[in-house]
């Protein structure tokens, strides 16, 4: 029998018990939709995780301070306030392969424009934290070194920031408060998306670092009013990192003061550490959903596998004649497996469908990233091919031993 007439007999028997032929395939496209619903979800989060590498940038290290012990008892890192900015200019005067050391102080404060507010954190920088930090502005300017010498009340503000105070139009040259302080809007920052603390890049609000200590974060007096949240080290080359680091704490231990046997009171971290972790725990978590979908694909199988076997009941006698008529048994395993691959096949481009309906509903509703790609609707549908090949094997086997005399003695 020719390919064309297998294909032509297979479809009518298809068409011959429709309402069975649509609950067969119900298994396989459960299975597809799930495996690229998963897939999707997983290269989303991928696809965010590189993305935050691309837009951090590969040769940074991040100085905080340690954590404060009040009476003996551990604070949260971040609250000892003893980085100061003569500590950044020396990182970034005395460190070798160390192209700048940016200062930066931080609060989360209540922004005001009109009758609209948000909360959101406000940092002190330098033009030199964005220049490192690869910020730029998609409408409007950066700062310039002038405004910060004078602590000129500009500010900055991310894409969030400014969908939240003023939509639909442009926030350049609006009037705001943060605070109690005035300050004007000289500029929107280009989306960057999340960051590694998984937080909103764009949820910020940038103002001269020498306003947020005169008017906003700083402290008015005392040993404290140099404090910093942080220093953002850039390096001219990343393979420079790990002895970068190693120079850094000796250097800040020197200026600290600490004893030998004293732990260190500050933290020297790599981002990029810490987003290759996420990284790779975002990738197990894709595998898993992965299996977890091709579970559901290969029970679709089984299922496809026990419909076929009761169709070879159902069908004996008409496999008995085409014995009889000279049909070999070659031909009834691949009209058999023709049948059950047409199905799953079938199975799997509906499947295929509602998983990027499905995937397209989970990015709507939850707010997260997926990222359908072909390559993954081709690589589900031809799984879907392949359990049908697979799961086709017995009962096309089982239509081939079948004895011609008992088979036209069947009703």
């Amino acid at each position: 029998m020719r390919a064309p007439d297998r294909l032509g007999v297979g479809w009518q028997a298809l068409r011959a018990h429709t309402g069975r032929s649509l609950l067969t395939t119900l298994g396989i496209v459960v299975g597809v939709a799930a495996v690229i619903c998963t897939m999707s979800i997983g290269a989303g989060a991928e696809d965010e995780v590189a993305e935050s590498l691309r837009t951090l940038g590969a040769s940074l290290l991040v100085v905080t301070p340690g954590a404060a012990k009040p009476g003996g008892v551990r604070m949260e890192a971040g609250l000892r306030r003893n980085l100061t900015e003569a500590d950044a200019a020396a990182i970034g005067g005395d460190i070798p392969g160390v192209e700048g050391a940016a200062p930066l102080v931080a609060r989360r404060l209540q922004i005001i424009a009109g009758n609209r507010n948000w909360s959101t954190l406000v940092a002190g920088v330098t033009p030199a934290y964005l220049a490192e930090r690869e910020w730029s502005a998609a409408d409007g300017r950066l700062f310039e070194m002038a405004e910060i010498e004078q602590g000129a009340r500009l500010a900055i503000i991310g894409s969030d920031v400014a969908d939240a105070l003023f939509p639909g139009r442009s926030a350049v040259g609006e009037p705001i408060r943060i605070g109690a302080v005035p300050a004007t809007v000289v500029a929107v920052l280009a989306r960057k998306g999340v960051g590694s603390a998984g937080r909103s890049q764009d949820d910020v609000v940038f103002v001269p670092l020498s306003m947020a200590r005169s008017r906003l974060l700083g402290e008015a007096s005392g040993p404290k009013r140099n404090a910093l949240d942080l220093v953002s080290v850039k390096l001219l080359d990343p393979s420079l990192l790990p002895d970068a680091k190693s120079r850094i704490e000796a250097l800040l231990r020197l200026r600290h003061r600490l004893p030998l046997d004293a732990p260190d009171d500050f933290v020297v971290e790599n981002p990029a550490e810490l987003l290759e972790a996420r990284a790779g725990a975002t990738r197990a978590f894709a595998w898993l959903l992965f299996a977890s979908a091709s579970v559901s694909l290969a029970v679709g199988g089984i299922s496809l596998m026990n419909i076929m076997l009761v169709s070879v009941g159902e069908r004996t006698r008409e496999f008995g004649v085409r014995m009889a008529v000279g049909a070999a048994r070659r031909d009834l395993v691949l009209q058999m497996l023709v049948e059950t691959v047409a199905l799953a096949l079938a199975g799997g481009l509906i499947g295929s469908l509602l998983g990027i309906a499905a995937s397209l509903a989970v990015a709507w509703q939850a707010g997260w990233r997926v990222s359908i790609a072909p390559l993954s609707v081709l690589i589900s549908w031809g799984l879907a091919g392949a359990v049908g090949l697979v799961f086709g094997l017995y009962p096309a086997f089982r239509a081939s031993r079948l004895d011609p005399i008992e088979a036209l003695r069947a009703e």
